[in-house]
């Protein structure tokens, strides 16, 4: 068999695949040359390279307790700019004069007298501010008030203005911020032990429906120092079975501190209704205690006399 010519297998022209011609680009036009770090002169290498940043500086507040305030030296010319420094818009000259604020509270207090409704706004504004410094300055500012002011402060003061402190109060005892939140506990003792217990119980009463659970277990335990504090013919002004309803319902509160708070109210009201001479006969003490009993069943749910009752036979 003759072999096939090689020549025949391949294609008669063969051809090359073409190239593509590259058309060159025009390069940018050239940038001056930045000399070298090396071949700058010393003073002009800082400024060519990246300066770090410098470190922020930190304004602190000092937080002074209230037994280190002296008296002010001049309380009459700092009285004539008071408000207005107190409205400034520097968080910082704030916060400094508030401590003159509690100066004057703690040692000039006649001064401070005619404006009590103004100085309560004041530290409501400054109570609501985000900057917790001058929150926590404020909220102590309020303690040095009720602290002197205790007995003016809810017959002398606009009710919105007092309304409205007490709402701060209690908004930021319930927060988390653990220094704010402690201080505000502080104030709303001061207060519970500084004021009229039935005006300020009259005030607290509302916030026993409160949607905000902390809240609402604040005001319990500010409402309990309260009652601590009354004597029958108080309670009956307010309305006992009113004040034992209140209490009644605490009892069934989700958080333990409005629960532990309703049990004192009601160790005290039943304290002071088995001590009035009205009811109780004789020193019976069983008849006292049928008293109670009846009072409880008249004024509650079964439900809730059954849980009061047992509260007061532990």
């Amino acid at each position: 068999m003759a072999l096939r010519s090689l020549d025949n297998a391949l294609p008669t022209s063969m051809e090359r695949p073409r190239k593509v011609a590259k058309v060159a680009t025009p390069p940018p036009p050239a940038a001056a040359k930045k000399p070298a770090p090396a071949e700058l002169p010393p003073d002009s290498r800082v400024s060519e390279e990246k300066a770090p940043p410098l470190p922020a500086v930190e304004q602190s507040v000092e937080y002074v307790a209230s037994e280190e305030l002296k008296p002010l030296s001049d309380p009459h010319t700092k009285m004539a700019v008071l408000l207005d420094e107190l409205n400034s818009k520097d968080w910082m000259s704030v916060c400094q004069t508030l401590n003159d604020l509690r100066r004057m509270a703690l040692h000039h207090s006649s001064y401070l007298v005619p404006i009590l409704g103004n100085v309560a706004e004041v530290i409501v504004k400054a109570m609501k501010s985000p900057r917790s410094a001058l929150c926590k300055t404020s909220i102590m500012a309020s303690t040095d008030i009720f602290h002197s002011f205790g007995h003016l402060l809810l017959s002398t003061t606009e009710d919105n203005a007092i309304d409205q402190l007490l709402l701060q109060l209690l908004l930021k005892a319930s927060q988390d911020k653990r220094f704010v939140c402690e201080e505000a506990e502080k104030a709303l003792e001061k207060m519970a032990i500084s004021t009229s217990p039935l005006p300020l119980l009259k005030k607290l009463q509302s916030y026993v429906h409160h949607a905000n659970l902390r809240v609402r277990a604040k005001a319990a335990v500010a409402m309990s120092k309260c009652v601590s504090k009354m004597g029958i013919e108080v309670m009956k002004e307010f309305g006992l079975a009113t004040l034992l309803q209140m209490a009644a319902e605490l009892l069934n509160d989700r958080l333990p501190e409005a629960r532990e708070a309703a049990r004192s109210m009601i160790y005290s009201i039943y304290g002071e209704f088995s001590n009035d001479s009205g009811l109780k006969k004789d020193d019976d003490e069983s008849s006292a205690a049928e008293s109670w009993q009846n009072f409880c069943s008249s004024s509650l749910t079964p439900i809730a006399a059954q849980s009061v009752a047992k509260i007061v036979s532990l």
